[in-house]
């Protein structure tokens, strides 16, 4: 489907990303490293990309600078197009005096820079999953069924249904239930037959849910209708689906490829260490779908007498004499001599000590950027600029689950350690 030239697309950063702390302790949601070399945010951008939707709003309201540099810095389209992703970042108006107060009030505040466009549709994304998808099949469905907005689901398993907003349809596709994370026996009345949307009988017993991905296409007049008729409503999950699937025509899309809402620690943990995986879930090798990011022109990465089994290494890596093992280096890691690191994910630095400071720091007693001599590490995610010193251990070997170290220096989310942005871990620290 050619592109539509009154399309536009608007992806939402999330609130404070508090699921995500310390993550997100010093940026917004969508600015998280990922995989070694990108963020969050380039994933919906990439497939906006990849579908040929080259106009793009991100909205965001919180430590929005590293994301505001990274748009600025990534997406620059010729001069020759009307192509732009730009931020759209919260802000007080004699209309709108109070910040976003939820997903469909942040579009509601921005509506005035959305209409200048002259669109006659919207896609809304998130910019906290892990997928690929080629949008234009889903706005064709949006066109094709004549719906005023259609949402993008998913078979889901019951461990995970109760986080997502469930929904029932009929044999046209037209969503007739909607529940926002239903518990209990609400829950089990969203039970569906997914086998009729193509599911074999195993995988639809294993999978008898329908949840909603958080991504939709609006008939942008229905949606300026929407917001306009109920203004308490300030998510779409909750407030703006279910009064659109009682007045209006709302349509779902299958999509049944891998999809991750990468939301806690936990699930963001999981995602990255499967990039890692002999068959990833999620391919960054697929040439027909690339990811895009900022293009840094790093070295390639330097590895002495090193092991290193079932990792990726990112640009400009320095890596003497360590061991690495399923796990995810990002950019401009130094990892020093007799290192281990196991099932971790180390985002690496924003820039490269000189020698200079590399003394400086010996001398004050400060560990390098970097992970010094002997430490051992496991389980672990270590913020970028981090500093951990010689022969400390990193293991959470007493198994806590959630914990926030003295100081700030370190946490624990889901039984994971986390050190984060610019932390320092002295010699010998044993978490």
């Amino acid at each position: 489907m050619p592109a539509n030239p009154k399309l536009l697309a608007v992806i939402l950063g999330g609130g404070a990303g508090n699921r995500l702390y310390p993550l997100t302790q010093q940026r917004s949601k969508p600015a998280v490293p990922l995989g070694g070399k990108y963020r969050l945010v380039d994933i919906p951008l990439s497939n906006c990309i990849n579908s040929d939707i080259l106009r793009t709003f991100v909205l965001t309201q919180y430590n929005s600078a590293s994301l505001n540099r990274h748009i600025a810095q990534t997406y620059r389209f010729s001069q020759f197009s009307n192509g732009f992703v730009e931020i759209l970042a919260a802000e007080q108006t004699p209309e709108n005096p109070q910040w976003f107060q939820g997903t469909a009030d942040a579009v509601r505040q921005v509506l005035p820079h959305i209409r200048d466009w002259g669109i006659d549709t919207l896609l809304i994304l998130s910019g906290d999953h892990l997928y690929h998808m080629d949008y234009r099949g889903f706005l064709e469905r949006h066109h094709q069924s004549n719906a005023d907005v259609t949402v993008s689901v998913i078979p889901c398993e019951p461990r995970a249904a109760s986080e997502f907003g469930l929904l029932k349809i009929d044999e046209t596709g037209r969503i007739v239930e909607f529940k926002e994370k239903p518990k209990g026996d609400d829950l089990l009345s969203m039970k569906v037959d997914t086998t009729h949307l193509g599911l074999d009988a195993q995988e639809a017993q294993r999978r008898p849910f329908l949840a909603s991905m958080g991504i939709y296409v609006f008939k942008y007049d229905q949606l300026e209708q929407l917001l306009r008729e109920d203004p308490a409503a300030i998510d779409f999950g909750k407030h703006i689906i279910p009064a659109a699937i009682s007045s209006r025509h709302v349509q779902a899309f299958l999509f049944d490829g891998y999809w991750e809402d990468i939301g806690t620690i936990g699930a963001f943990y999981r995602a990255n260490l499967d990039l890692t995986s002999k068959i990833p879930k999620f391919n960054l090798f697929d040439a027909e779908a690339p990811v895009y990011t900022r293009a840094r022109y790093l070295p390639p990465s330097k590895i002495e007498e090193s092991q290193i089994n079932d990792s990726i290494i990112s640009d400009g890596c320095i890596i003497n004499g360590a061991k690495v093992t399923n796990s995810v280096v990002g950019l401009r890691s130094r990892i020093y001599k007799g290192v281990q690191i196991d099932a971790s994910f180390m985002m690496g630095a924003d820039f490269y000590q000189t020698f200079d400071e590399m003394r400086s720091d010996l001398d004050k007693g400060m560990p390098r950027v970097g992970i010094g001599e002997g430490t051992i590490i496991k389980h672990a995610i270590i913020d970028k600029n981090a500093r951990i010193g010689k022969n400390a251990r990193l293991l959470n070997e007493a198994g806590i689950a959630d914990v926030d170290g003295p100081g700030g220096a370190y946490f624990i989310r889901d039984s994971i350690i986390i050190v984060p942005k610019n932390a320092v871990i002295p010699d010998g620290m044993i978490i």
